[in-house]
Formats: C-alpha cells, sequence, structure tokens
C-alpha cells in the first residue's frame, strides 16, 4: 500500500531513517533580518565594553564611557524621536525584522535603561576607584579642606552664581521650559515660617566645566558646588531636598508637508522648532514626591515609561573633561599623522598638481595628515593663478574650518568658486548655516541640497587652464571636510586628474547647481541614479562566478548593512557559495553563521581609539578585482535618498594597499568583534595589537 514502509530483510543490516533534506529559507523571513534600533544599540554597547576593559589606559576608558553616553543622547534625540512619532500615527506598521513600532520601542526602551545602569556602574564600581588609585578624585565640597572651600566659593560668587537663574514655580510664575540634554536642578522649596513648599528649578550652566578644579587633581561636581551656596540663590528659604534632572528631546525637526521659498530659512525655522521639540526622556536622580513627577510628567507630556531613574550623575558624556587630563601615562600617546611622501615632495602648486597629474594619490586618515593632503589640495588650489575654478561639497565641517577660509579666500582672488552646503545634515545645521551665509557674503556660489535629497557625498573638482588646455582635479573621499574630526575618525580619498572620474564629477555638480531631472556617470558610481544598480549586479556577477565553480568574494567595510534588498541579495551570495566579508561599524541587519543560508558570511566590527569611518566595496570579478571608495554605506537612504559618490581605486598599488587594509581588520582579534547569528563577540584576552595600532606604526600609507 502507499505509505506503508518494507518490512527488513532478515539478516540484513539496518536501514538508516530516511532524512529529511532541510527546508529552503525563505528569504523574506522577517526573523533574518536583524532589528536596525536594536543593532545600533549593540554597537553602542561594544563602545561601553571599551570603558570596562582593562587593555585600555585609564583615562581612554572615561573616554570611552563619554562616548557611550553621548551616542546614547543622540540615539535618544534621532531614534527614539523618530518611533514616538511613529508611534502616533501608526504604532502596528512593521519593519523588514517584523517587529512593530509598538514593539521596538518597548525593547529600546528596555535596552537603554539597561546600558545607562550599566554605565552608571562602570563609572562608580570601577572607574572611579582606579581614578582615586592614580590621585584623580571627585570629592564632595563639604569634604574639602576650608581653605579649598574658600576658594571654591570665591570661584562661585565671581563665575557661576552671575549665570544661574533660579526658576521657581507658583501662580506667578509658569513652568519653566527645560531644554534638551541640559542638566538641571529639580528643587523643594519650603517657607520657614509658614512651610509653603514650591517647586523650582536651577539650570546648570553648560559653559561652566562640569568638573571644578578643587586643586591637586581633585575635583567637584559642578551641581554639588551650587548646592552648598542655595542660601545665595534662595536667601531665608530652606531647600528640603534636591535632585538632578535631565530631558531629552527629539531631533525631529521637519513639520510634515512643509515647503518654502528659501531652503535655508525653512532650516532656521526647524531649527527653532527643535528647542522646543516634544520631550523623549526624562532623567533623574532619587525619588521626586509623586504630586511633583506628575506635575513633570504633564508639563514634558510623558509616561512613566520614558523617566530613567538614576543613581547619578547624570550626563557622562561631560566625563570628556576628566578623559583630557594631561596625564601622559594614563593615555594613549600622542601621534603626528604622516605626510605621504608624494605630499612631501612636492614644492608650488604646479609641482603639486603635477604629481597627482602623474598618478592618482590614496591617503589614509588620520594615519595621513588631512590638513598636509585635503586642506593643502583646496589652498593650493585657491592660491594657484592657474586655477580657474574650485567646486566642493559640504556636509558637516568645523566651525573654523580651513577649507571653507581657503574657497572664500579663491573667490577673493576671481576664481569661480561653487559650494554645494547641505543644509540638513543633523545637528549640523546652524554651523552649516552661518557658513552659507559667510560664503555668499563673499562671492561663492552656494546651493543646497532638497529635503528629500540630501548631498552626502565629499567631492571636490579643481578645474586648471594649463600648457595642454583645461585640466580637471578631483579629490573623492569617504570622510567630511573637516580637520576636527578628520584627527579621529578612519577615512580614505583619492585625488585624481582621471579625464573619467572628473568628468562624471563635474556632471554631478552642474547637476546640483543647475537644472536637471537626471545625470549620467560612466565611471564612478552614484546614487540615486546607479549606485544601487550597479552594487546589485556586481553581487549577482560574484554569484555566477561561484555557481560556475570559479572563485567568488566580496568585502565590504562600511558603517551600517541596513538596506534590505542587499542584505538579502548577500544571503543569496552566501546561498551560492560567494565568500562575504563585511567590517561594519553600527548597524547590520544580516545574521551570519545560519547553516545553509549564511555560512560563508564574516561580520567584523572594529572598535577602537579612531572610529571606523572608511567605505570599501571589493569585488573579486573572476580574478580581475574592483575597487570603490566612497561615501556611501548600504542603507536605503543611502542609496536612494542621497546624492552619493562612489569612485574607482584603478592603481595596482592603491588596490593592493586596501586589500591588506581589508584583510588585517577582519582577521583582528584585539579590536574586532565577530557577529554569529544575532550575538557579538570578541576574545576579552588578546593582548596583541589590534589594527589601529598596527596602521599607526606603518604610517605613511601609500
Amino acid at each position: 500500500m502507499e505509505g506503508t514502509e518494507s518490512p527488513p530483510v532478515p539478516g540484513s543490516a539496518p536501514q538508516p531513517a530516511p532524512v529529511t533534506p532541510p527546508a529552503p529559507w525563505d528569504l523574506d523571513d522577517p526573523a533574518l533580518y536583524l532589528n536596525r534600533e536594536l543593532s545600533w544599540l549593540e554597537f553602542n554597547q561594544r563602545v561601553l565594553v571599551e570603558a570596562s576593559d582593562p587593555r585600555n589606559l585609564l583615562l581612554e576608558r572615561v573616554k570611552f564611557l563619554a562616548i557611550t553616553a553621548s551616542n546614547l543622547d543622540e540615539f535618544f534625540a534621532k531614534r527614539v524621536g523618530w518611533l514616538k512619532r511613529m508611534l502616533a500615527t501608526d504604532a502596528r506598521t512593521r519593519t523588514v525584522d517584523g517587529l512593530t513600532i509598538a514593539e521596538q520601542y518597548d525593547l529600546v526602551i528596555d535596552r537603554c535603561h539597561r546600558m545607562r545602569a550599566r554605565a552608571e556602574e562602570v563609572w562608580r564600581t570601577e572607574l572611579l576607584p582606579e581614578l582615586a588609585a592614580h590621585g584623580i578624585q571627585i570629592v564632595r565640597f563639604d569634604d574639602l579642606e576650608e581653605p579649598a572651600r574658600q576658594r571654591l566659593r570665591e570661584y562661585f560668587e565671581r563665575s557661576i552664581f552671575p549665570v544661574l537663574t533660579p526658576l521657581v514655580v507658583d501662580p506667578a510664575h509658569p513652568f519653566p521650559f527645560i531644554s534638551g540634554g541640559s542638566l538641571s536642578l529639580a528643587l523643594n522649596v519650603r517657607h520657614p515660617s509658614t512651610g509653603q513648599d514650591r517647586f523650582a528649578r536651577v539650570k546648570i550652566p553648560p559653559n561652566r566645566p562640569r568638573f571644578v578644579d578643587a586643586g591637586n587633581l581633585r575635583f567637584v561636581l559642578l551641581e554639588d558646588l551650587i548646592a552648598a551656596h542655595f542660601d545665595m540663590l534662595f536667601p531665608g528659604m530652606e531647600v528640603t531636598e534636591w535632585q538632578e534632572l535631565r530631558v531629552l528631546r527629539s531631533a525631529e525637526t521637519g513639520a510634515p508637508g512643509e515647503e518654502a521659498d528659501d531652503l535655508l530659512e525653512l532650516i532656521e525655522s526647524a531649527l527653532r522648532r527643535r528647542r522646543l521639540a516634544e520631550a523623549v526622556s526624562i532623567e533623574i536622580t532619587g525619588e521626586l514626591p509623586p504630586a511633583r513627577m506628575e506635575l513633570l510628567l504633564e508639563e514634558l507630556q510623558v509616561s512613566e515609561r520614558d523617566v530613567y531613574r538614576s543613581a547619578g550623575p547624570l550626563g557622562l558624556h561631560d566625563l570628556f573633561q576628566i578623559a583630557s587630563l594631561d596625564l601622559a601615562p594614563l593615555r594613549d600617546a600622542p601621534f603626528t599623522p604622516a605626510v605621504p611622501t608624494a605630499f612631501a615632495g612636492t614644492g608650488d602648486a604646479p609641482e603639486f598638481f603635477a604629481t597627482i597629474r602623474e598618478r592618482d594619490l590614496l591617503v589614509h586618515h588620520p594615519y595621513e595628515s588631512f590638513d598636509q593632503t585635503v586642506v593643502r589640495f583646496v589652498e593650493e588650489a585657491s592660491e594657484d593663478p592657474a586655477v580657474l575654478a574650485i567646486k566642493a561639497t559640504m556636509y558637516r565641517t568645523s566651525p573654523d574650518s580651513p577649507i571653507l577660509e581657503a574657497l572664500i579666500d579663491a573667490a577673493g582672488r576671481g576664481k569661480q568658486v561653487a559650494v554645494l552646503v547641505e543644509l540638513t545634515a543633523r545637528f549640523d545645521e546652524a554651523n552649516n548655516i552661518l557658513w552659507a551665509r559667510k560664503l555668499e557674503a563673499a562671492g561663492v556660489h552656494v546651493a543646497y541640497g532638497q529635503p528629500d535629497l540630501k548631498i552626502h557625498s565629499k567631492i571636490c573638482l579643481v578645474v586648471r587652464e594649463e600648457a595642454n588646455g583645461v585640466t580637471m582635479y578631483a579629490h573623492i573621499g569617504t570622510g567630511n571636510y573637516n580637520s576636527r574630526t578628520a584627527r579621529v575618525y578612519t577615512d580614505l580619498g583619492l585625488f585624481t586628474a582621471d579625464p573619467g572620474i572628473c568628468g562624471d564629477i563635474l556632471r554631478i555638480f552642474n547637476l546640483l547647481t543647475g537644472y536637471g531631472e537626471q545625470f549620467r556617470t560612466d565611471v564612478v558610481l552614484a546614487a540615486p541614479s546607479n549606485l544601487r544598480s550597479a552594487v546589485t549586479e556586481r553581487i549577482r556577477r560574484e554569484i555566477a562566478h561561484a555557481r560556475a565553480g570559479r572563485p567568488a568574494r566580496v568585502i565590504f567595510k562600511m558603517n551600517a548593512l541596513e538596506d534590505f534588498e542587499c542584505t538579502r541579495l548577500l544571503y543569496e551570495a552566501s546561498q551560492a557559495g560567494v565568500q562575504v566579508d563585511l567590517v561594519i561599524r553600527g548597524i547590520c541587519r544580516l545574521r551570519p553563521g545560519l547553516p545553509g543560508l549564511s555560512d560563508s558570511v564574516r561580520v567584523v566590527s572594529i572598535i577602537g581609539r579612531f572610529l571606523e569611518h572608511a567605505r570599501i566595496y571589493y569585488f573579486h570579478n573572476d580574478g580581475e578585482p574592483e575597487f570603490f571608495i566612497g561615501s556611501a554605506d548600504l542603507m536605503k537612504r543611502n542609496l536612494d535618498e542621497r546624492i552619493e559618490v562612489l569612485a574607482p581605486v584603478r592603481s595596482p598599488e592603491h588596490r593592493a594597499q586596501l586589500l591588506d587594509l581589508l584583510e588585517l581588520q577582519l582577521n583582528d582579534a584585539r579590536q574586532g568583534w565577530r557577529l554569529h547569528d544575532d550575538t557579538w563577540h570578541r576574545d576579552p584576552a588578546v593582548d596583541a595589537p589590534g589594527s589601529q595600532a598596527i596602521l599607526l606604526q606603518r604610517a605613511p600609507f601609500s
């Protein structure tokens, strides 16, 4: 009968039970995709672990704790703010990982609370005692000897008291506005004769050092110093209790559907609204009386779920002040970025540009000097009489940018200068607005990105009159034109006079300053035009090689793998036998190591002294490898909603350098975390130099 097993033949060997082949993976299954928000929090957890790692010097550990706190504040402003906005519109919306917005919000808040608690524990139980063991003490004002207290009293009266503004809440004084990220003291002030209580708030001035120097490497928290002088703020009154209080507000600035004839005015309006943006979190030390807490929740329009109760102190990002103490044995040794040989050997502008014309130059920051390469490129162009025009993008830059000063100087010398300013670069809007006005006043042609299409590419083009006609020179970078962050972010930059690359960059600039529906590039990969399709095509080419039995491999180094379609395609590649190696600093949706799905995937995250920021895309291409560098991560926003550029790296020498860098980081056992399924691991016993330490020893890169 059908479905009936045949009886065993007498004397024969037992027959193995039939093996059911594993069911094929459904690549649309949400369980295969890690949640974006939780993946980002895992990155911050890796940073927090550095604060506890005894292999790091003490003040470096303090710095990692400050970075953790700063990152978490930014996460609340950006991502929790976005989640709360989505909660108000449709809490049941599901993202590609299958979680609803409401489910994500609950998971995120729980994870953030645990991370905050762990950060405070690291500070109290690990770093504070170790600092004290090295003579660095955080002390109470009342525990100081009288001469030290007197010095601090004088400092308070001279430099702190005039800045403070005590605000009481009563029928004549409405509840005070509490700005996002600021630290406040919430007090109960009692009238001694009537016994009447009032709620009061004192804002801790952010422009004063949080850790007040009491001499001999002793520091008093500013809030403790203020509390010791409440009698000056509330004369004749009694302060019966006080707590620290912080409010974090959303960074969402736009009003849905808002349009304006002037984008600059629109962003300025949005910045004014950000100050009044909805609260997303309350942090408080101790317990407020129920009536006071109810008042806070009502005035800030948040729920009890948004409250984090802390043992204090709040605002651990202020530990940057302690981390910056000039105590050489407790900090990483300072280093001077190397000047690449090709740049060190050039003299005046003609020789400088001739060097780039002869061959492409590749630089690696901060191991190699940003100022002596990228800044010099713009400064030489500004001063060179043969240069006719300079075009550049500006996404994030420093308030004292030497590059923008050089562009202003170039305009003053009669050169055609165009700068594409991205006004909507989050948290840099105000700085970019100031620079945009300054550039316009100097005669620079300034254009802005569209609200729904940010200019995220890092490109600069120099047009020069030469003996054989006009020649163009380009710089394509992975990081911002920012001299400050270039000292702590790892980034790559390509200098080239390649006509194909420069022609593509020129077309991109013309589209951004002019008018057109789309642009064409022949050599560079550009979003939102052809970047997604080009990457997809190349991954599929590796899949075809693997299925034909040929070696196939991709190596991607980036900040984030968030895009669903790219993640799905990398699963397909692994299933086909492609070796998929990913060096990802932060968000990763893919789950490596799943049998039959992602066996051939490696994911490594490098956490160390410098913030990994470079993007490199490598395709094996059957022994004819392709390398690209640029500004784009594999995120939907980078592929579809931003102006991005990836430039090919063609020099065999540069390709070898990039492959060596990638292999070095993939095999980093000291700084490299490895993702297996949904869990990150690193061996805490490894004491060999990490990839960043090795690169410091090797500099210069080229």
